[in-house]
């Protein structure tokens, strides 16, 4: 099933300036029993990225109520929502209307069959010659505009690689196609500044907070792909697949440590706590 603006329907205007130019935001989140994870979450950070484009926020209320209303109407245990902000339709060119109505869509879809390997034994990777552009003002935000994913996920198709990893223009590591990267060296956690480019995942965020609260120190950095090969443990994440630890990059193997199965476990408690109460509120 799929809403758009508020109605059953499947077809949205050939002008509408998403289609047109990328001209907006999405976010994907993981349905556990009809309800959406970190669903509140998602939406701020789906306000600031329309605050960054300045194309107005449907609001929480209304993009709640939807959610919840698409996502009981299916018997799925596990599913994914994608909900979709544009500017709509109008404007001359780049230039948007004076006026703007936004589009909103939200869809549900199938859980990937991700095995259960990937999370308890770790992946592969590799590195992707595809570089992230470096912009200050689009960096952070979940925008439509993907090419550069599209191409670095099109460079192979080895099903014994799970996840390719982006460096931006200058050569630092930045993320993987689908994933936010974290890398442990001497007890502390690691990841990218994403100061100029990538993605700031929700599951990013909270993994964040939750190392900080445990005790873990978390640093911010940019680095290159040498720091990255020397780290002692690896993993990436996102708001579907939680963590996966990296086991292999080309060459190097890790091994999947004490401190990744700690930041799992932590996740795996705070995460079902959040699926228990969305499920007692909706």
């Amino acid at each position: 099933m799929i809403l758009i603006n508020g109605e059953s329907k499947e077809h949205i205007e050939i002008s509408d300036r998403g289609f047109q130019y990328g001209d907006g935001l999405f976010e994907t989140i993981e349905v556990r029993d009809g309800s959406a994870v970190f669903l509140k979450r998602h939406l701020e950070r789906l306000n600031l990225g329309c605050q960054r484009l300045c194309i107005p926020y449907p609001g929480a209320e209304l993009l709640s109520l939807e959610a919840r209303k698409l996502c009981r109407q299916q018997d799925l245990t596990r599913a994914v929502l994608k909900i979709i902000v544009t500017r709509g339709s109008g404007g001359r060119g780049y230039r948007q209307p004076d006026v703007i109505h936004p589009t909103r869509v939200l869809s549900l879809h199938p859980y990937p069959d991700y095995p259960l390997t990937y999370q308890e034994q770790g992946i592969v990777a590799r590195f992707c010659t595809t570089r992230l552009g470096l912009n200050t003002a689009l960096a952070g935000i979940k925008h439509l505009n993907r090419l550069e994913q599209v191409m670095a996920i099109s460079e192979w198709n080895d099903p014994d690689i799970q996840e390719g990893l982006m460096l931006d223009a200058n050569g630092h590591v930045i993320e993987g196609t689908m994933t936010n990267l974290f890398y442990i060296k001497n007890n502390s956690l690691y990841t990218a500044a994403l100061t100029q480019s990538g993605v700031a995942g929700i599951m990013r965020r909270i993994i964040m907070t939750l190392s900080a609260d445990h005790g873990l120190s978390v640093v911010e950095h940019e680095f290159t792909q040498d720091e990255l090969l020397s780290a002692d443990e690896l993993f990436v994440c996102n708001s579907i697949i939680g963590i996966w630890p990296i086991r292999q990059i080309e060459t190097v193997h890790f091994s999947v440590g004490p401190i990744t199965k700690n930041i799992q476990s932590w996740l795996n408690r705070f995460t079902s706590d959040d699926s228990m109460e969305a499920g007692c509120i909706g």
